[in-house]
């Protein structure tokens, strides 16, 4: 997702606005360089576009199934530390 600062999108919004509808591009809305909105693209039906979060989210379940699958380790995170410190 692209970021975009509340300046250039009120001096570019015509441009910005096509680039939604017809590339489906999304965007992060920034003010002082600090993101304060999402401006996406909808559906057709007038739903968000979320193909590629609902993929994200696919992808991310696919690795906790293969990190299941690992061997346990022999001491905790907090044992191990323990043991840096030291």
């Amino acid at each position: 997702m692209r970021a975009i600062g509340v300046r250039e999108l009120k001096t570019h919004a015509s441009e910005i606005m096509r680039k939604v509808r017809e590339e489906r591009v999304s965007y992060t809305i920034t003010y002082r360089g600090k993101p304060v909105g999402v401006l996406l693209p909808l559906e057709e039906n007038g739903d968000v576009a979320r193909e590629k979060e609902q993929d994200s989210w696919a992808e991310l379940e696919k690795i906790r199934e293969k990190m299941a699958l690992l061997p346990r380790p022999k001491k905790s995170l907090i044992e191990a530390l323990s043991e840096m410190r030291r």
